[in-house]
C-alpha cells in the first residue's frame, strides 16, 4: 500500500488568514498553495465548510463550493475535495447538482465530502436551526440518498421525513462513473461508520493510531453486515505536519487551537518531528489501515514546509 497525500488549504477557519486585510490577495494566496500542491507530487487539496472563524471573529472565510469552483479551474491535475460539505446548508438535491457541475468544471477530479455538521455558531449566526446529533445524522442519511439518486438515476424520485425529491432532473451527472466519489467524514462508530459502509466510497476519521485501528476495525464489521466489500472504501484520516530540527522543537510549536482540530496529543502522533520521526510515523499510519492523509501545516500560508513535505516524502 502506498499513502496518498492531500493538503488542507487555509481556508481561515482557523485563523489562517488573519494577517490579510486584503481579500484578493487572501485568495490569491489560497490558489497559489493549491497550484503548488498540484505542481509537487500531491493527490488532492481540501477546504472546510465554514462560514466564520472558530472562535467568531471578523477575520475572513472563504465560501466552500465557490472557493472549490475556482480552484477546479486553477489547477491542472490535483482533485479537490471538501473536508466537509455540511449538509444542513443546502438541499441535498441542489448540493447534488452542485457536484455535478463541479465535476466537469474540475475535468471529473471531485472528490465530495460530507457530514452531518458540527460548529454551533455558524447555524445561529446564519440563521439554521442547530439540531441534536442524532437528528442531525437522520437527515444525513436521508441526504446521501437523495444525492445518490441524483447521480444515478435518469429522474430521481426519494419520500423521506426531512427531504422529498420528485421526478427530479439532474443533467449534466457529472464526469466520473458510477458517479462521484463520496466520503462520508466522522468517526461515530453505531451511526457514521455505518452510514460510511452502506453509502460511502471513502471515509476521514481522526485519532491516534490505536482510534484509527478501532475505527476500522467496526467500519469493516459494518460492512460484513450490509455485504460491502471494505477494501472499496478508501480510509483517510487528518493528521498535522511540523518539521523541526528535533522532535522536541516541533512538539514545541503545536498551536493552542490544535486540540479544537485534531483529538487527544496530536504531538505524540501527528507528522511532527524530525524527518526520521515523520517516515517512522507514516509507516504507523500505513500499518494501522490509512490510505490517505489530510495534511494540515503550522504556517500553512507559505509553501517552505509544503515543498519540503513533497521533496522528501512524496517525490
Amino acid at each position: 500500500m502506498t499513502l496518498k497525500y492531500g493538503l488542507f488549504l487555509p481556508q481561515g477557519f482557523t485563523h489562517e488568514l488573519a494577517g490579510f486585510q486584503d481579500p484578493v490577495e487572501a485568495y490569491e494566496t489560497l490558489t497559489h498553495l493549491a497550484q503548488t500542491a498540484d505542481q509537487s507530487g500531491y493527490d488532492s487539496v481540501w477546504i472546510s465548510d465554514h462560514f466564520l472563524t472558530a472562535p467568531p471573529s471578523q477575520n475572513m472565510v472563504f465560501e466552500c463550493w465557490t472557493m472549490a469552483a475556482a480552484l477546479a479551474r486553477d489547477t491542472k491535475r490535483v482533485r479537490i475535495g471538501q473536508m466537509v460539505t455540511g449538509n444542513s446548508y443546502r438541499n441535498p438535491a441542489l448540493q447534488a447538482k452542485m457536484a455535478s457541475t463541479l465535476d466537469v468544471i474540475s475535468h471529473g477530479r471531485l472528490n465530495f465530502g460530507i457530514g452531518a455538521g458540527w460548529y454551533e455558531p455558524d447555524y445561529h449566526a446564519y440563521g439554521y436551526p442547530f439540531l441534536d446529533g442524532p437528528e442531525r445524522l437522520r437527515q444525513l442519511q436521508e441526504a446521501l440518498q437523495v444525492i445518490l439518486a441524483m447521480w444515478t438515476q435518469e429522474e430521481a424520485t426519494f419520500e423521506g421525513k426531512y427531504y422529498q425529491i420528485r421526478g427530479a432532473i439532474n443533467q449534466p451527472k457529472g464526469v466520473q462513473r458510477p458517479h462521484i466519489p463520496m466520503m462520508i467524514a466522522g468517526g461515530g462508530e453505531q451511526v457514521t461508520l455505518k452510514l460510511v459502509a452502506r453509502y460511502g466510497d471513502a471515509c476521514n476519521v481522526s485519532g491516534d493510531l490505536s482510534t484509527l485501528k478501532r475505527k476500522f476495525a467496526i467500519l469493516k464489521q459494518h460492512c460484513e453486515t450490509v455485504v460491502r466489500d471494505y477494501e472499496s472504501i478508501h480510509r483517510t484520516a487528518l493528521t498535522l505536519c511540523i518539521i523541526g530540527e528535533t522532535d522536541e522543537q516541533a512538539r514545541a510549536q503545536v498551536p493552542d487551537w490544535a486540540g479544537a482540530v485534531f483529538p487527544g496529543d496530536v504531538g505524540s502522533y501527528g507528522l511532527i518531528g524530525t524527518p526520521e520521526t515523520i517516515r517512522q510515523r507514516l509507516t504507523a499510519y500505513e500499518e494501522a489501515g490509512v490510505q490517505g492523509l489530510v495534511i494540515s501545516f503550522l504556517d500553512a500560508t507559505h509553501l517552505d514546509e509544503i515543498r519540503q513535505f513533497a521533496q522528501t516524502f512524496i517525490s
